[in-house]
C-alpha cells in the first residue's frame, strides 16, 4: 500500500485530524487547524519525504507542507489557493472536495491563517505569520 493511501486510511478509521506516513514510520494529530504542523515543525521532526493526509488543506496549510517537505498530500477539503503553493513546490495533491476558500470555524468569514498567509509566498515566512495569528488569537481567548 502506498504512504498516501495508508495517510488517508488513518485519517478516516482514527478520526485524527492528521496523519504523516513514510515507510514504517507514522505520525498522527488530533489537534485542529494548522496546529500539528506548527508543532511537528516547531519540534524540527523529519518529514521529508513523508505522504501526509489533512482534513482542510488551504494556503497556510500548503505553505508548512512546503516547509515540511513531504511529497504528497490528500485533503478532505482543499482550497483553489493551495493548489498553486503545491503545484510550485512539486508536491502532488488530492482531495475530496475542492473548494473556493477556506472559512473560519464559526462559518462567518475567511479563516485568520488563510488571512495571515494572503500576501505571502515564502514558507519560511509563513510560519512566522502563521505563529503570530495563533499567538493573537490565544491571546483574544481562541475566536477564530
Amino acid at each position: 500500500m502506498r504512504d498516501i493511501d495508508r495517510a488517508k486510511g488513518l485519517l478516516k478509521a482514527e478520526g485524527c485530524s492528521c496523519a504523516f506516513v513514510k515507510g514504517g514510520t507514522t505520525y498522527t494529530s488530533w489537534k485542529s487547524g494548522v496546529a500539528p504542523l506548527v508543532e511537528f515543525l516547531s519540534s524540527d521532526m523529519e518529514l521529508d519525504g513523508f505522504s501526509a493526509a489533512d482534513k482542510i488543506i488551504g494556503k497556510a496549510a500548503a505553505l508548512l507542507f512546503v516547509l515540511a517537505g513531504v511529497r504528497e498530500v490528500y485533503a478532505s477539503v482543499m482550497s483553489e489557493a493551495a493548489i498553486p503553493v503545491l503545484q510550485k513546490s512539486g508536491i502532488a495533491h488530492s482531495c475530496g472536495t475542492l473548494t473556493r476558500t477556506i472559512e473560519n470555524r464559526a462559518g462567518t468569514g475567511p479563516c485568520p491563517m488563510e488571512q495571515a498567509v494572503a500576501e505571502i509566498d515564502d514558507p519560511a515566512e509563513a510560519l512566522v505569520a502563521i505563529r503570530d495569528t495563533m499567538e493573537r488569537l490565544a491571546q483574544q481567548g481562541g475566536k477564530r
